[in-house]
């Protein structure tokens, strides 16, 4: 099995880790950096393989918390394991992440 925890994302301008999600997955993934005020979304891209027995963090995300979309199956259930890895607890695969559309606060 494999354990995990949730995502983490530090803002890109100032790198603070206090950073929320601003909205909902059926519109965008805009977040928002507490500290400084700037805003950019996070973006998946497939970087090869698949995990199996994927445990989702104990406790789930809530809706602030930040999030990202899977780029192979669309499920916003993207993790941390424990060797820093990003995985979809959804279908299982190993993701990149990258920080787009980013505006300073």
């Amino acid at each position: 099995m494999i354990q995990t925890r949730k995502l983490a994302i530090a803002c890109p301008q100032c790198a603070s880790p206090d950073v929320f999600y601003s909205c909902t997955p059926n519109c965008c993934y805009n977040h928002v950096c507490a500290n400084c005020g700037t805003t950019f979304e996070p973006a998946t891209t497939i970087s090869g393989g698949t995990l199996t027995g994927v445990i989702p963090p104990d406790p789930l995300p809530d809706a602030t918390d930040p999030t990202a979309e899977c780029a192979r199956c669309a499920s916003n259930a993207v993790y941390v394991t424990e060797d820093g890895r990003l995985v979809c607890g959804h279908c299982g695969a190993l993701l990149s992440l990258e920080i787009t559309e980013i505006a300073p606060g």
